[in-house]
């Protein structure tokens, strides 16, 4: 039975006798039987009339097999073993495009790298992409400028010898690309086109690859958990383990979900474009030149800090506010409320355009050339992403009866995932104290996830995890807003629930403000 999404097999049909079935296609269907299982196989169109021809110039062959959700499809029949044949995982996230290139000859990763979105000429966020995709040709606009790049980077391998694609994106991107229509996406009740994309072949999504190869979509699991999502917890294998676990998403939105073999419990909620700092007027996405993390020197006044790639900084990614907001809370320069307080560091807290700010550093440590700081209301609205994080946590372990003590593992995805400094989120009440052990960074998720699909093709294992996930919409749940309140303040209103970030207050020697 075939694994991979594409196999090559030598295949050796019988030969024709007098008196007997002498059809060549059946023999060889026949000779293929051991491989396809309980599939049908289909013989390209392509082939019919070489058959005659190949099956008797050679006793072996070697045939390239795809594998479909009920069919196999038998698209190329080699006299010789060739000596490359490709697929390539693509996730289309709303800021990078991320590549995956696998030679299933010898089930290796050729090249994986990404690319910026060439989307984000429209609007950074979504939202503002989805109202221009309203009109028909601003849709294939989008579509085509997206198809574009993607076909400009599959240039750069033997575009012949790439077969299969599988394709990952949220729920927008996904309709962007196949030029679906996005008008009932953004009104009430968010009602997508499709939910399972049925197998398409490269022609027909306008992909530069073999025309013979067949493009595999994630489904959509609804408005907010698109193929992305679905990705990622196919690498994970939620769905598949005993014990309670999170899955925790953090881009656009915060996706969420909590389950096991038995249950797949999900919702999203916008503390994404905080956590990715999107809300800071000096930060950026989690690019070359964007702090990551760094580290308050009390006596000194001064910061540690570490850029990505090394370079000067061009400003602070969501994981750097995250450990710079906690890191101020724990020295005693930010209250619990969020406010930034004078008197505890006068020489860096002032005030700019009428709001109080922390200065962080000089424009002469730039790379632009000018300074970079926090405001206070900017503070204020990034407790209520991580309130909203915290909450949404809460509230899915409320639904099925379970505490964070009972929870294995927290699996955190993204680029968010990669970068975030537990402690500091643990610190901030964004995640329980029970993530500080039991937190594991996925990196891209989405991406292996799709680049696992080259290589196990399992529809039955994806088409379980949209059966399986049951999605709760935050807007009408009345424990929301009283779960939030109390999550606004850093960590959490109830310290009971943190002990060990009490600790860390008492042993940096401030006191806890109310």
């Amino acid at each position: 039975m075939m694994e991979g999404a594409v196999k090559i097999v030598p295949v050796k049909p019988e030969k024709p006798l007098l008196g007997k079935s002498n059809f060549d296609a059946e023999r060889l269907i026949t000779s293929l039987h051991s491989i396809t299982h309980k599939k049908t196989l289909i013989i390209d169109r392509s082939l019919w009339a070489k058959l005659p021809y190949i099956l008797r110039r050679r006793e072996t062959l070697y045939a390239l097999l795809q594998e479909g959700e009920r069919e196999i499809y038998l698209v190329e029949l080699f006299e010789v073993l060739p000596l490359q044949i490709l697929g390539c995982a693509i996730d289309i996230g709303s800021t990078t495009i991320a590549f995956y290139v696998y030679d299933f000859l010898h089930d290796r990763v050729l090249e994986e790298f990404s690319i910026y979105n060439p989307q984000i000429e429209i609007g950074d966020d979504i939202l503002t992409r989805l109202h221009f995709a309203r009109k028909e040709e601003n849709l294939q606009f989008l579509r085509r400028k997206t198809l574009d790049a993607i076909n400009r980077e599959l240039s750069r391998f033997p575009t012949g010898s790439i077969y299969y694609l599988s394709i990952c994106g949220n729920t927008a991107m996904t309709h962007f690309l196949l030029g679906l229509p996005v008008n009932f996406l953004i009104v009430e009740p968010y009602v997508p086109v499709m939910k399972w994309i049925p197998l398409l072949k490269a022609e027909e999504v306008e992909v530069e690859i073999n025309p013979l190869a067949k493009v595999f979509f994630f489904p959509l699991a609804g408005t907010y958990f698109g193929g992305d999502l679905i990705a990622g917890l196919y690498e994970v294998e939620l769905n598949q383990k005993d014990g309670f676990s999170f899955y925790l998403d953090v881009g656009t939105n915060a996706e969420v979900v909590l389950g096991n073999r038995d249950f797949l419990l999900a919702c999203a909620g916008a503390a994404g474009p905080a956590l990715e700092g999107g809300i800071f007027e000096c930060g950026v996405r989690a690019m070359p030149g964007a702090i990551e993390s760094c580290k308050w020197d009390p006596e000194s006044a001064t910061i540690h800090y570490r850029t990505i790639g090394g370079l000067k900084p061009v400003g602070f990614c969501g994981s750097a506010a995250i450990s710079l907001i906690a890191e101020a809370f724990l020295h005693g320069f930010i209250s619990p409320e969020g406010k930034l307080l004078p008197q505890t560091l006068p020489e860096r807290i002032t005030t700019l355009d009428g709001e109080r700010v922390l200065f962080l550093l000089p424009k002469e440590a730039t790379a632009h050339g000018r300074p970079l700081y926090i405001k206070e209301g900017e503070i204020r609205s990034f407790l209520r992403s991580k309130g909203t994080m915290y909450t949404i946590l809460s509230l899915l372990c409320e639904k099925v009866g379970l505490s964070f003590e009972e929870i294995d593992f927290f699996y955190v995805a993204g680029s968010f995932g990669n970068h975030i400094d537990i402690r500091s989120a643990v610190i901030l009440g964004m995640l329980p104290e029970e993530a500080l052990n039991r937190a594991v960074s996925l990196g891209n998720s989405a991406g292996k996830g799709a680049l696992k699909f080259l290589r196990k093709a399992s529809f039955e294992d994806i088409k379980s995890i949209i059966d399986t996930i049951t999605y709760i919409e935050l807007n009408v749940e009345k424990r929301l807003m009283e779960l939030l309140t109390g999550a606004l303040l850093i960590p959490h209103i109830d310290l009971d629930r943190f002990p060990w970030v009490k600790k860390q207050i008492e042993e940096k020697r401030r006191c806890f403000r109310r």
